[in-house]
């Protein structure tokens, strides 16, 4: 039976990237977008075009009193569009980024960075949990800096530091019903995240470039093929990892 995959933050970026990797893998996709429909109907003609079904739905992961219609949303749109009552891949994969110095850092901004990579990824999941196959996949995604430290990032990499101890409380609690959990953490990408820095400001990007083992700086592509590697069939006995996908940045 063909697998479908739940991407939050599927219409663009890495996650757009790992959508389209999947589904070049024969996975039915169902993505979420905040704001832009017309990007996700772009990503959803893509994944069609490569013979697969997708589904564009709108969610906002920082406000989680809307996860219990959103979990009813993609009820309705699995039975209505595949006749089936549960999906199989949970990709926690929506964000956004803050750069502030730690001590310019407002309560503002930390309630967002929490509410969005912290909290929601947490609730969300919980609300979905019954639509989720044993069985199945939870793939959280985090951050390099998790491991290494950068000025401006305390907010953002301390939420994610949360998402992976995160994950192996999944593992241990889902583990009954075969359900593994693991953690992907990218390093720097040349994507439109942050501003896009890291794509377009050459000098950063030859800083990265120069403390990466591989020599370069990693691209869209990069991701997309480890998210679709580690919900493939031959890695289903990896649970509660964490796996950086950074090229080998700051060794």
């Amino acid at each position: 039976m063909t697998k479908i995959a739940l991407i939050t933050g599927g219409s663009r970026g890495l996650g757009r990237n790992a959508a389209l990797k999947l589904a070049a893998r024969g996975v039915d996709i169902i993505l979420t977008y905040r704001s832009r429909a017309d990007e996700a109907a772009a990503v959803v003609a893509q994944i069609e075009a490569l013979g697969r079904r997708a589904m564009a739905l709108p969610l906002a992961v920082d406000e989680a009193a809307g996860f219990p219609a959103f979990a009813e949303a993609v009820r309705q749109a699995l039975a209505g569009t595949w006749r089936r009552e549960r999906f199989d891949f949970l990709v926690n994969n929506a964000g956004m980024g803050i750069n502030a110095a730690f001590a310019e850092t407002t309560e503002a901004q930390f309630d967002l960075l929490m509410n969005t990579h912290l909290k929601g990824p947490f609730f969300l999941t919980q609300a979905l949990l019954p639509l989720l196959n044993d069985g199945g996949r939870i793939l959280n995604v985090s951050t390099g800096l998790a491991r290494f430290a950068l000025p401006g990032y305390a907010a953002y990499a301390s939420m994610k530091g949360g998402i992976e101890v995160l994950t192996r409380y999944l593992a241990k609690e889902l583990g009954p019903r075969g359900i593994a959990v693991n953690v992907l953490a990218p390093g720097a990408i040349e994507t439109d995240f942050g501003g896009g820095a890291v794509r377009d400001n050459a000098q950063l990007n030859a800083f990265i470039a120069a403390q990466t083992a591989l020599g370069r700086v990693g691209q869209p592509d990069d991701i997309g093929h480890a998210v679709a590697a580690l919900l493939s069939e031959e890695t289903g006995w990896i649970t509660a990892q964490r796996i950086e996908a950074s090229g080998g940045m700051f060794l």
